[in-house]
């Protein structure tokens, strides 16, 4: 019972250590859109950019949604990604502990 555990436990840690890095790949994806607007991913990269918006967009538009943007002066902080990232962390650290 105890491997088992430690198998889904194992598996659980692998999945969320993919979406940490899916959730690297959208943060220098929307940083190539803020200093590059006119930049757009073509062929293979732009099936890997829309599976990284795909994958991660709900869980950012929920945190968007429950915590709006923070202006400070002519600069609105937006924390849908940093939420995320930071659920992310926790799961891993939590799912570490099985």
């Amino acid at each position: 019972m105890a491997s088992l555990i430690s198998v889904i436990g194992t598996i659980l840690y692998l999945a969320l250590l993919l979406y940490f890095f899916v959730l690297w790949a959208r943060f220098i994806l929307d940083l190539a859109r803020v200093l590059r607007p006119q930049w757009r991913p073509t062929g293979v990269g732009l099936v890997l950019a829309e599976l990284s918006f795909t994958i991660t967009d709900p869980p950012i538009r929920f945190f968007r949604r429950v915590l709006p943007r923070v202006a400070v002066g002519p600069v609105a902080l937006d924390f849908g990604w940093t939420l995320t990232m930071l659920c992310c962390i926790i799961a891993m650290t939590l799912v570490q502990l099985l």
